[in-house]
């Protein structure tokens, strides 16, 4: 199959299931656009933050992507590239499309209150804190693995086998266009805040920074190394995740959602315009290499088809920011179809290689697979290809560190309410509660906690990370299904996805822990192997309890106390 067929494929798929699933699942809800959102009823001006359509999209697109449609698909390719073409078309419609949409429609219907809440809500408050707690792991899991990777692009330097150091100008030109963003993304929101400028004139505005950053990089890069920009990486983290929305979290968003629509319209044109062959088998069985198919793949392909981090955006930030309900299909359901053509574009772009091409050319981890890919594709329109490679790995880190600033939040957030109910007086709260439920203390725990994992290595965390975040999208989906019963409103949607993913998880976690084990017993005490067996442990457990409990409420009978909004 050639490039252009699988790109046709996908267009054809994901815009036909925007226009009528979509839509269909709209009406199904009963979307009323004339509804007062928690974004007005309950401003604050740190959370809660009316924005327009086109920024909240930009914040949950370049939140939700991260470096996972990028690396899964590319990973999964070992088994073949139909079974991974399939899975990100049928997972990304029925699976994350749908799960996105829910967990924002859930959440903006429930005072824009997180999964967490909305399972206190219709399961009950153990399963709430049991679930909080999950979240919180997680968020650290998804920090440590996302600032490593962005450590890993940001290096501006490398050794080769004989030890000679030499400086990497394409890493450096996408650390230097990184920084700039933030500055920019600072003087940005005070524009969108107080200028009250027209919208086309925002865009124009966002635009020419993103050239500005663009141009600087490329011709000033910063060289750091990898251990200091840990350091960097998180101090930045610690900001963002404390400072308003407005401030730093929307606009950064809003800037880089252009950065990584334009990568992805120039990757879309390349492929019509190079035509690339597919260098992949259809099919290479169902054991490749030790892997198996399920639940490797499923795993491993998560952000491209779906995947529980994108709930907590959905219900964690962006449904605080939404003003209309109508938004909401765009905002949720459309920036998860537009992750599951990025994943499509990254298959394309591994496909295109022949066996050891790649590797001949000096690519060796996902991202560089795919803007060497990408690099190659446009160079038939006479791009220069490393313009073109640094411009690609710049996007690439611009979607793990703008998902870095969304999770850190969410973290903080899911510690705070792990130890808030609602019977509790925060006028009066005790010393211990003042302690953990403040936002400083909250963020510097979790980003503490995420800074020693991330030192073991984003190799050695992604197995643990993809098996707890499709676990998570468990009991996102329980939590919708139950909510929607609980409502009178239709969620059989949600049941095949549910259950799907409860034998997906509940498999790939099992035999990561059998996997752990075995290192243990072997390698002794270590702290990597340590901290990813009892994240590992804590996280199944914590997953199954949650899960039981709302399949019990899914299948009860209706009570007096279900009623519609």
């Amino acid at each position: 199959m050639s490039g252009i067929l699988m790109m046709v494929i996908a267009i054809v798929v994901l815009g036909g299931a925007y226009l009528l699933y979509g839509r269909y699942l709209q009406k199904k809800w009963g979307i009323d656009p004339n509804a007062k959102t928690p974004a007005y009823e309950y401003e604050d001006g740190v959370d809660y933050v009316p924005a327009d359509t086109n920024v909240v999209f930009g914040h949950q697109f370049a939140s939700i992507a991260g470096a996972g449609p990028i690396n899964g698909p590319i990973q999964a390719a070992i088994f073949g590239w139909l079974p991974v073409m399939l899975w990100i078309l049928i997972g990304g419609v029925f699976f994350g499309a749908v799960q996105d949409f829910a967990a924002m429609y859930a959440s903006v219907k429930n005072k824009g209150r997180t999964i967490g809440y909305i399972i206190e809500e219709y399961i009950g408050k153990l399963g709430k804190k049991l679930f909080l707690l999950f979240c919180w792991l997680f968020c650290i899991l998804v920090i440590a693995a996302f600032a490593d990777v962005v450590a890993g692009t940001f290096n501006g330097f490398t050794a080769d086998a004989e030890g000679i150091v030499s400086k990497v100008s394409a890493n450096g030109s996408v650390a230097m266009t990184s920084m700039l963003f933030i500055l920019e993304a600072v003087a940005l929101g005070m524009i969108l805040k107080y200028a009250k400028l027209n919208k086309w004139i925002n865009t124009a505005i966002a635009i020419l920074m993103l050239v500005v950053a663009v141009a600087v990089g490329l011709n000033f890069p910063l060289y750091i190394t990898r251990d200091i920009w840990h350091i960097i990486i998180f101090a930045y983290v610690l900001i963002a995740c404390v400072v308003p929305v407005w401030a730093l979290l929307q606009p950064r968003d809003y800037l880089n959602s252009y950065l990584l629509i334009f990568m992805i319209v120039g990757a879309v044109v390349g492929v019509f315009v190079s035509n690339p062959s597919c260098n992949l088998a259809a099919f290479n069985g169902f054991n490749v290499d030790g892997q198996y198919l399920f639940p490797i793949l499923f795993v491993t392909i998560a952000c491209g088809a779906v995947s529980g981090f994108h709930s907590l955006v959905s219900s964690g930030t962006a449904s605080k920011q939404i003003k209309s309900e109508k938004s909401m299909l765009p905002v949720s359901f459309g920036a998860m179809l537009m992750e599951s053509m990025l994943a499509i574009i990254a298959l394309i772009a591994v496909a295109s290689f022949g066996k050891g091409e790649a590797a001949a050319q000096g690519l060796t981890t996902q991202p560089q697979i795919f803007a060497g890919a990408i690099a190659n594709f446009l160079t038939a329109i006479g791009l220069p290809y490393q313009l073109v490679f640094t411009l690609i790995n710049l996007a690439v880190s611009a979607f793990a560190l703008t998902s870095l600033d969304s999770v850190a939040r969410v973290g903080r957030l899911s510690f705070q309410e792990f130890f808030l109910d609602d019977d509790v007086d925060e006028e009066n709260m005790s010393p211990f509660l003042k302690v953990v439920t403040n936002k400083y203390f909250a963020t510097i725990l979790t980003l503490v906690l995420a800074y020693l994992l991330a030192k073991v290595g984003y190799a050695e965390i992604w197995p643990l990370f993809g098996s707890a975040n499709q676990l998570l999208s468990v009991l996102a989906l329980v939590a919708c299904a139950v909510f929607l019963k609980k409502t009178k409103r239709q969620g059989c949607m949600l049941w095949i996805p549910m259950f799907f993913m409860m034998a997906v998880t509940f498999t790939a976690l099992t035999m990561t822990i059998i996997k752990l084990s075995k290192a243990f017993m072997t390698t002794g005490l270590t702290l990597g192997t340590t901290l990813q067996l009892v994240f590992a442990i804590l996280l199944l457990i914590l997953g199954v309890i949650v899960a039981i409990q709302g399949v019990k409420k899914l299948v009860e009978k209706r009570d007096s106390k279900e009623v519609t909004e």
